[in-house]
């Protein structure tokens, strides 16, 4: 059965941040840090995103196992928070996902997002995807991200 995807709205947000909860618990491992900002966001935090963000769902049989938001500033489509519940992961949704996102702003001439140094799973995902590694940022002792950016090809 394929996960359907759809705009998510503020009535998801409980089921969004329950299954962020989840869905982060393997990089709060990784690194040792417990503390991590998708671990500590509030319901009222995320209410607040979703009036600044698109946020797209996947789900499963009425269950949401999947989600990412993301946001536009006239030129960069700034992609976070892709999630996927462990027992769906590598069965596509993650992708879907992510082109997904990529085509609600299909305008953006570029886009880009992070994910920590180490989550070599998801690095692996996004340079398959197109997107190329930019930067590294040390966040904490323990943590250090990577942004990675695609860019749209230029019309000839």
């Amino acid at each position: 059965m394929d996960a359907m995807i759809t705009r998510a709205s503020i009535n998801d947000a409980r089921a969004i941040l329950d299954l962020q909860k989840i869905a982060y618990q393997s990089e709060a491992r990784l690194y040792g840090d417990w503390s991590i900002p998708p671990l500590t966001e509030s319901l009222e935090d995320l209410r607040i995103e979703f009036s600044r963000k698109v946020f797209l769902k996947a789900t499963l049989g009425g269950l949401i196992v999947g989600s990412v938001r993301g946001s536009f500033d006239g030129c960069t489509c700034t992609v976070g928070r892709l999630i996927v519940h462990p027992r769906h992961q590598r069965s596509g949704i993650g992708t879907a996902l992510l082109q997904a996102i990529e085509t609600c702003f299909a305008e953006a001439e570029r886009f880009e997002l992070f994910t920590g140094e180490q989550s070599e799973g998801n690095i692996r995902l996004y340079t398959a995807l197109g997107y190329r590694i930019l930067r590294k940022e040390v966040l904490s002792p323990r943590v250090t991200v990577v942004f990675m950016e695609k860019r749209k090809p230029k019309a000839a």
